[in-house]
């Protein structure tokens, strides 16, 4: 099974955005480690906005 392009697209830019990670370092991640990371920077953003 192949992971959808713009989704890819998506985590990359996000974490990217947010971590100033590059692109090949995003890439070596495995699915599993980047949609983590996704789910923590929005945990922290969440957390932030609450304020």
């Amino acid at each position: 099974m192949t992971y959808a392009t713009d989704r890819l697209h998506e985590e990359i830019a996000y974490i990217a955005y947010h971590f100033h990670w590059p692109q090949e370092s995003i890439l070596d991640l495995t699915h599993a480690q980047r949609a983590r990371w996704v789910r923590e920077i929005a945990r922290i953003n969440t957390r932030i906005n609450e304020r």
